[in-house]
């Protein structure tokens, strides 16, 4: 019949797609879709990095076989929907192969198509390994303490710190040290990144309280900016949270931490307040946590407490703190200007 529609490839008769072909024109024409059959990619000889769009991460096999597939599969337009299974099949330590089926529909018809790729892993040196081979530095880290030398135990405790803080940054390669070790009242390292120092900075203000310190020095200049290297000093109160301190002939707990100082809690009287670094210049340590006692009450009235002295085992009297509520088993003690003195704030656990 005059004006019948017809396949513009072979003259068949309907059904054609929009682009009125047949299916076996539109078969023969369509490259449903396409990966190439060998994808090179690169890891770190030293660390095991692989990158990935222009950063350096740590990636299962499974996962980063999926992830060249995605940048290198092409499928035609206008297919929907599209189903890709993928297989990685592991060769040696640097190739495998990716069995790789797709599925979808164009025009209303199915299609299948099956593909194998070769995935091969050259050597190369992530940024970050060439930096720490060549002892590359952009931060120094000073810990200090206030008027004083910081003990071993004060040392491994601001370490710690670090620790945690590296594993929980995995994902940045430039978050390494380059170098550290014992300097004159501390210890001092040196960190492939600016951003590693100013983070745990933070963390132990945060956490022990204290002041920071930075300064900047130009050593450079790279593709026509400044290149300069930051010298972070922490200074560690000489004073933890819980001791007992004497401030204009008053004596405080430390409660807690503030950006421009420490809280305090009156030990004689439910009273708060707050002191800048400056004004803790001038407290002294009357007696540290770790050196107070939590001991048990022996006997108690409205004003007073029986316990056991932990240095002879005599019974001493102690007066309650003012936050007592005679339901307490023990009690946190303190040796104060020769006697013990209950702290408040104790709750009765450990």
């Amino acid at each position: 019949m005059d004006g019948a529609a017809f396949c513009i490839a072979c003259g068949a008769p309907p059904p054609l797609t929009s682009d009125r072909l047949c299916e076996e024109c539109l078969r023969t024409r369509t490259v449903f879709s396409e990966v190439p059959e060998r994808i090179q990619q690169h890891r770190c000889a030293k660390c095991g990095l692989h990158e990935v769009e222009k950063r350096w991460v740590r990636i299962e096999d499974e996962e980063l076989g999926e992830l060249r597939l995605r940048e290198h599969l092409g499928v035609t337009e206008g297919a929907s929907p599209v189903a890709v299974d993928m297989v990685y099949q592991p060769i040696d330590e640097r190739t495998a192969r990716l069995h790789v089926t797709v599925d979808g529909q164009l025009e209303g018809h199915q299609f299948t198509d099956q593909h194998e790729v070769l995935l091969q892993t050259s050597n190369a040196v992530c940024p970050a390994c060439t930096r720490k081979a060549g002892a590359y530095f952009e931060a120094t880290m000073q810990l200090r303490s206030a008027g004083r030398r910081l003990s071993d135990e004060e040392l491994k405790s601001l370490r710690g710190t670090l620790d945690e803080l590296l594993n929980e940054s995995e994902s940045d390669p430039m978050f390494f040290i380059t170098k550290e070790g014992p300097v004159t009242g501390g210890w001092d390292l040196q960190f492939g990144s600016k951003a590693l120092a100013r983070t745990w900075a933070r963390r132990l203000v945060r956490r022990f309280g204290g002041t920071t310190k930075e300064t900047s020095t130009l050593v450079g200049m790279r593709e026509g900016a400044e290149v300069t290297r930051l010298t972070l000093s922490y200074r560690k109160p000489a004073y933890g949270i819980s001791d007992v301190i004497r401030l204009k002939r008053e004596n405080w707990l430390v409660s807690s931490w503030q950006k421009d100082g420490p809280t305090l809690r009156r030990l004689d009287r439910n009273e708060r307040t707050g002191a800048t670094w400056r004004d803790m210049e001038k407290a002294t340590v009357l007696s540290s946590f770790v050196d107070q006692i939590v001991v048990d009450v022996l006997n108690r009235d409205s004003s007073g407490a029986e316990v056991m002295d932990p240095n002879d085992y005599r019974v001493v009297t102690v007066a309650l703190p003012y936050d007592d509520d005679g339901s307490a088993p023990n009690l946190r003690i303190a040796f104060i200007d020769d006697s013990w003195v209950a702290l408040p704030g104790h709750t009765g656990d450990e």
